[in-house]
């Protein structure tokens, strides 16, 4: 049976490849999907990827990975910056935790130097644009390699 990775992305996500491309990119969000696709596939990962632009459905989602998820990617958006309740969730959460950012965030706006759930994570990626998800689902299985030994 397949490991399941869980990657879950926050508000205004869906709009990935329309919303400011000089910041974000002319990539879709369901390109960025097939693309975590190939590359779970190349890694025997059964991916599980979600997108919401409501903070409790994004719990919601973390509270399944706790059940079934060997890891978890999560580009919060701006929840990053304000969601207590994510940061609960993903601190009940075993597994490896990658956070995700396209863009480089300390090369933004100061609201945006805090992350509410860098605390509880394995480690943030940030800046390299939707390359940012590849490079997590190589750091994660590099992690749960890791524990297997």
């Amino acid at each position: 049976m397949k490991k399941k990775l869980y990657i879950i992305n926050g508000p205004n996500l869906n709009l990935l490849g329309k919303r400011e491309p000089e910041k974000y990119g002319n990539t879709s969000l369901d390109t960025v999907k097939s693309i975590c696709q190939d590359e779970c596939d190349k890694n025997g990962l059964d991916l599980n990827f979600f997108q919401s632009n409501l903070e409790g459905e994004l719990i919601g989602e973390i509270h399944k990975a706790i059940n079934d998820g060997c890891g978890i990617l999560i580009n919060a958006g701006a929840l990053t910056h304000t969601s207590i309740g994510i940061l609960d969730a993903l601190n009940m959460f075993n597994g490896p935790k990658i956070e995700i950012h396209i863009t480089n965030v300390y090369a933004r706006e100061s609201f945006r130097h805090k992350s509410y759930i860098s605390p509880v994570v394995n480690g943030v990626i940030a800046g390299l644009g939707v390359n940012s998800y590849l490079l997590a689902i190589d750091a994660v299985n590099k992690l749960l390699r890791d524990l297997q030994k």
